[in-house]
């Protein structure tokens, strides 16, 4: 007895042909969600990685949009000069703005600096400006897994300077004005970021402190 068409199963071969296809396609598909959950992943860990870059940017900017002309004095009593770039192209500055809202008796300017260290940068800053020999910055991590941190004074004339006052045997007289602090880092996984900001006012140039404290702004 022949079963009409419409009665008839499948073949062992159709069978096995749609089982195929549906592995290929199920295969497809966890390769397909695989790969969509690492791309979120990367995504994820690169947003993370991009807001704390921001947020320690914001932070520099902070810093270096109220730079003030006021030196100090560190915990020997040697005269620093307001802005100082060292020869490890990290810096150390007195910035305004330092806001005081319980009237605590202390100075609205703050003595701040930026280190690196074991592949980190920190921010310091100080209670005080003119230094005792007790006196212990409060150190905060700004940012983690940097490969290098250099920062530049501009001048007047356009030139930079990976060190600041340029004249440092003539304690910073008769260098240009002050103009702009450049600053280029190299982090992961963004490689080399490279930012500018002009120093307020760029009043002129910044003088050393005297060495009898005579002339010392408060």
């Amino acid at each position: 007895m022949v079963l009409p068409r419409s009665a008839r199963g499948f073949t062992l071969v159709e069978v096995l042909v749609a089982l195929a296809v549906f592995a290929v396609v199920g295969l497809m598909s966890a390769q397909l969600m695989s790969r969509t959950l690492a791309n979120h992943e990367v995504l994820g860990e690169r947003s993370a990685r991009l807001a704390e870059v921001q947020r320690a940017m914001l932070i520099l900017k902070r810093d270096l949009m109220q730079i003030s002309d006021r030196p100090v004095r560190d915990l020997f009593g040697d005269p620093l000069e307001p802005v100082m770039i060292g020869s490890d192209g990290l810096m150390e500055f007195s910035r305004g703005g330092w806001r005081n809202p319980l009237n605590s008796h202390r100075a609205e300017v703050q003595r701040v600096a930026y280190r690196m260290h074991d592949h980190h940068l920190y921010r310091a800053w100080w209670a005080v400006l003119d230094r005792a020999q007790d006196s212990e910055p409060v150190v905060q991590r700004l940012l983690s897994d940097v490969d290098q941190v250099e920062f530049f004074a501009l001048d007047a004339n356009g030139d930079e300077h990976g060190f600041w006052p340029a004249r440092l045997g003539l304690g910073g007289q008769g260098d240009p004005a002050l103009r702009a602090i450049i600053m280029r880092m190299e982090c992961e996984p963004f490689g080399i970021v490279e930012r500018i900001w002009p120093v307020p006012g760029s009043r002129g140039t910044w003088l050393a402190m005297p060495a009898n404290g005579e002339g010392e702004e408060a």
